[in-house]
Protein backbone atom coordinates (compact mmCIF):
# COMPACT_ATOMS: atom_id res chain seq x y z
CA UNK A 1 0.00 0.00 0.00
CA UNK A 2 1.46 3.45 -1.15
CA UNK A 3 2.34 6.06 1.56
CA UNK A 4 0.11 9.89 0.69
CA UNK A 5 2.28 12.23 -0.71
CA UNK A 6 4.51 14.45 1.82
CA UNK A 7 3.03 18.19 1.86
CA UNK A 8 6.18 18.94 3.03
CA UNK A 9 9.91 18.13 3.72
CA UNK A 10 10.37 15.81 6.45
CA UNK A 11 10.43 17.31 10.17
CA UNK A 12 9.16 20.68 8.65
CA UNK A 13 6.88 22.24 11.15
CA UNK A 14 3.32 23.47 10.57
CA UNK A 15 2.82 26.92 9.44
CA UNK A 16 2.50 29.38 12.71
CA UNK A 17 0.64 32.54 12.81
CA UNK A 18 -0.08 34.50 16.13
CA UNK A 19 -3.18 34.13 15.96
CA UNK A 20 -2.72 30.00 15.70
CA UNK A 21 -0.49 30.60 18.89
CA UNK A 22 -3.41 32.49 20.88
CA UNK A 23 -6.02 30.44 19.69
CA UNK A 24 -4.09 27.18 21.35
CA UNK A 25 -3.21 29.06 24.17
CA UNK A 26 -6.47 29.73 25.11
CA UNK A 27 -7.79 26.69 24.36
CA UNK A 28 -4.82 25.62 26.71
CA UNK A 29 -6.27 27.81 29.72
CA UNK A 30 -10.11 26.64 28.90
CA UNK A 31 -8.91 23.15 29.82
CA UNK A 32 -5.71 23.33 32.34
CA UNK A 33 -6.07 26.67 34.03
CA UNK A 34 -3.38 29.24 33.70
CA UNK A 35 -0.59 28.07 35.58
CA UNK A 36 -0.21 25.18 33.16
CA UNK A 37 0.77 27.91 30.01
CA UNK A 38 4.55 27.76 29.40
CA UNK A 39 5.99 28.52 26.24
CA UNK A 40 7.41 24.60 25.78
CA UNK A 41 4.06 23.06 27.04
CA UNK A 42 2.15 25.09 24.29
CA UNK A 43 4.54 24.51 21.63
CA UNK A 44 4.07 20.90 22.84
CA UNK A 45 0.17 21.05 22.58
CA UNK A 46 0.71 22.71 18.99
CA UNK A 47 3.39 19.96 17.70
CA UNK A 48 6.19 22.81 17.09
CA UNK A 49 9.03 23.70 19.05
CA UNK A 50 9.91 26.45 21.54
CA UNK A 51 12.04 27.97 19.31
CA UNK A 52 9.35 28.46 16.91
CA UNK A 53 6.94 30.12 19.36
CA UNK A 54 10.12 32.40 20.19
CA UNK A 55 9.78 34.12 16.59
CA UNK A 56 6.70 35.64 17.87
CA UNK A 57 6.53 35.65 21.70
CA UNK A 58 9.30 36.84 24.01
CA UNK A 59 8.32 34.85 26.75
CA UNK A 60 5.58 33.64 28.96
CA UNK A 61 4.86 37.02 30.50
CA UNK A 62 4.97 38.44 26.62
CA UNK A 63 2.61 35.70 25.75
CA UNK A 64 -0.03 36.35 28.63
CA UNK A 65 0.09 40.38 28.07
CA UNK A 66 -0.74 38.95 23.95
CA UNK A 67 -3.77 36.85 24.97
CA UNK A 68 -4.83 39.94 27.47
CA UNK A 69 -4.85 42.19 24.23
CA UNK A 70 -6.57 39.86 21.79
CA UNK A 71 -9.39 39.24 24.23
CA UNK A 72 -9.88 42.98 24.94
CA UNK A 73 -9.98 44.10 21.38
CA UNK A 74 -13.29 41.83 21.21
CA UNK A 75 -14.83 43.99 23.64
CA UNK A 76 -18.24 45.29 21.59
CA UNK A 77 -17.83 49.25 21.27
CA UNK A 78 -19.56 51.35 24.09
CA UNK A 79 -21.64 54.53 24.43
CA UNK A 80 -20.63 56.46 27.54
CA UNK A 81 -23.18 59.11 29.54
CA UNK A 82 -21.51 62.47 29.16
CA UNK A 83 -21.41 62.94 33.34
CA UNK A 84 -17.65 62.21 34.07
CA UNK A 85 -18.38 59.98 37.48
CA UNK A 86 -20.62 58.07 35.26
CA UNK A 87 -18.38 58.02 32.19
CA UNK A 88 -15.73 56.32 34.86
CA UNK A 89 -18.59 53.92 36.39
CA UNK A 90 -19.85 52.90 33.21
CA UNK A 91 -16.70 52.48 31.01
CA UNK A 92 -14.87 50.18 34.66
CA UNK A 93 -18.09 48.11 34.86
CA UNK A 94 -17.87 47.09 30.87
CA UNK A 95 -14.13 46.38 31.44
CA UNK A 96 -15.12 44.44 34.64
CA UNK A 97 -17.77 42.58 33.16
CA UNK A 98 -15.91 41.80 29.95
CA UNK A 99 -13.16 40.25 31.80
CA UNK A 100 -14.63 38.64 34.29
CA UNK A 101 -16.86 36.41 31.68
CA UNK A 102 -13.25 35.13 30.55
CA UNK A 103 -11.61 35.55 34.20
CA UNK A 104 -8.08 33.62 33.58
CA UNK A 105 -7.34 37.17 32.08
CA UNK A 106 -7.58 39.07 35.68
CA UNK A 107 -4.86 36.65 37.17
CA UNK A 108 -2.77 37.79 33.51
CA UNK A 109 -2.94 41.54 34.74
CA UNK A 110 -2.36 40.88 38.73
CA UNK A 111 1.03 42.87 38.49
CA UNK A 112 1.65 46.38 38.07
CA UNK A 113 3.38 46.85 34.24
CA UNK A 114 0.87 45.48 32.31
CA UNK A 115 -0.79 48.44 30.48
CA UNK A 116 1.36 48.65 27.44
CA UNK A 117 0.04 45.70 26.44
CA UNK A 118 -3.53 46.57 26.74
CA UNK A 119 -4.05 47.61 23.38
CA UNK A 120 -5.27 50.64 20.98
CA UNK A 121 -9.31 49.62 22.58
CA UNK A 122 -7.76 48.83 26.15
CA UNK A 123 -5.66 51.91 26.16
CA UNK A 124 -8.73 54.01 24.74
CA UNK A 125 -10.69 52.77 28.11
CA UNK A 126 -7.91 54.19 30.52
CA UNK A 127 -7.29 57.23 28.50
CA UNK A 128 -11.14 58.20 28.69
CA UNK A 129 -11.16 57.15 32.55
CA UNK A 130 -7.98 60.02 33.13
CA UNK A 131 -9.45 62.90 30.98
CA UNK A 132 -13.19 62.42 32.82
CA UNK A 133 -11.06 61.94 36.56
CA UNK A 134 -9.51 65.63 35.41
CA UNK A 135 -12.99 66.77 33.84
CA UNK A 136 -13.96 66.29 37.53
CA UNK A 137 -11.23 68.54 38.78
CA UNK A 138 -8.27 66.11 39.24
CA UNK A 139 -4.92 67.36 38.45
CA UNK A 140 -3.10 65.00 36.14
CA UNK A 141 -0.99 63.12 38.78
CA UNK A 142 -4.16 62.21 41.12
CA UNK A 143 -6.29 60.82 37.83
CA UNK A 144 -3.11 58.36 37.78
CA UNK A 145 -3.31 57.58 41.55
CA UNK A 146 -7.48 57.34 40.72
CA UNK A 147 -7.15 54.91 38.35
CA UNK A 148 -4.78 52.72 40.05
CA UNK A 149 -6.45 52.74 42.96
CA UNK A 150 -9.81 51.90 41.09
CA UNK A 151 -8.35 49.32 39.16
CA UNK A 152 -7.20 47.44 42.43
CA UNK A 153 -10.59 47.87 43.99
CA UNK A 154 -12.10 46.03 40.52
CA UNK A 155 -9.08 43.40 40.13
CA UNK A 156 -9.62 42.39 43.74
CA UNK A 157 -13.21 41.67 43.51
CA UNK A 158 -12.81 39.77 40.78
CA UNK A 159 -10.25 37.47 42.07
CA UNK A 160 -12.25 37.00 44.92
CA UNK A 161 -15.46 36.10 43.10
CA UNK A 162 -13.75 33.65 40.73
CA UNK A 163 -11.69 31.81 42.85
CA UNK A 164 -15.24 31.54 44.90
CA UNK A 165 -16.53 30.11 41.98
CA UNK A 166 -13.86 27.64 41.83
CA UNK A 167 -13.95 26.62 44.72
CA UNK A 168 -14.91 22.76 45.64
CA UNK A 169 -15.66 22.81 48.94
CA UNK A 170 -19.48 22.80 49.42
CA UNK A 171 -21.37 25.85 51.16
CA UNK A 172 -22.15 23.73 54.02
CA UNK A 173 -18.92 24.04 54.93
CA UNK A 174 -18.40 27.45 54.10
CA UNK A 175 -21.10 28.04 56.60
CA UNK A 176 -20.08 25.59 59.33
CA UNK A 177 -17.22 27.90 60.61
CA UNK A 178 -20.24 30.12 62.15
CA UNK A 179 -21.30 27.39 64.12
CA UNK A 180 -17.82 27.74 66.23
CA UNK A 181 -17.89 31.71 66.23
CA UNK A 182 -18.37 33.01 70.29
CA UNK A 183 -21.11 35.14 70.47
CA UNK A 184 -19.01 36.79 73.46
CA UNK A 185 -15.63 37.51 70.96
CA UNK A 186 -17.63 38.24 68.24
CA UNK A 187 -21.82 39.51 68.74
CA UNK A 188 -22.34 40.81 65.67
CA UNK A 189 -20.67 38.16 63.22
CA UNK A 190 -22.17 35.31 65.42
CA UNK A 191 -25.88 37.31 65.34
CA UNK A 192 -24.60 37.24 61.03
CA UNK A 193 -23.60 33.47 61.23
CA UNK A 194 -24.01 31.77 58.18
CA UNK A 195 -26.21 33.94 56.29
CA UNK A 196 -22.60 35.95 56.09
CA UNK A 197 -21.93 33.42 52.80
CA UNK A 198 -25.08 34.09 50.58
CA UNK A 199 -25.02 37.61 51.55
CA UNK A 200 -21.36 38.13 50.91
CA UNK A 201 -22.04 36.17 47.97
CA UNK A 202 -24.07 38.76 46.24
CA UNK A 203 -23.35 40.81 43.42
CA UNK A 204 -22.83 44.30 44.85
CA UNK A 205 -19.68 45.46 42.38
CA UNK A 206 -21.83 48.46 40.37
CA UNK A 207 -22.85 49.80 43.76
CA UNK A 208 -19.53 49.48 45.54
CA UNK A 209 -17.87 50.99 42.13
CA UNK A 210 -20.10 53.92 42.25
CA UNK A 211 -19.69 54.59 45.60
CA UNK A 212 -15.32 54.57 45.37
CA UNK A 213 -15.44 56.49 42.54
CA UNK A 214 -17.44 59.52 44.09
CA UNK A 215 -15.45 58.80 47.26
CA UNK A 216 -12.24 58.47 46.12
CA UNK A 217 -13.01 61.93 43.59
CA UNK A 218 -14.09 64.14 46.44
CA UNK A 219 -10.94 63.17 48.63
CA UNK A 220 -9.05 64.26 45.92
CA UNK A 221 -11.11 67.26 44.74
CA UNK A 222 -12.40 68.21 48.02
Amino acid sequence: MSRPASSGRIGRPPVTSRTQILAAARALIDREGPQKLTIRRLAGEMGIGPTTLYHYVRDKEDLQLLIVREYIEQMPPLELPDDPRERIVEATAAFHDWLIAWPWTVEFMTTDGFLPGLGPFGLGLVDEALAAAVDCGCTPDQAVYFIRDLWYYTVGEMLVRTNTHRSARPVDDRTRIFDTVDADTAPQLAAIGPRWVSLSAEDTYRRGLRAFVNGLLDDFTG
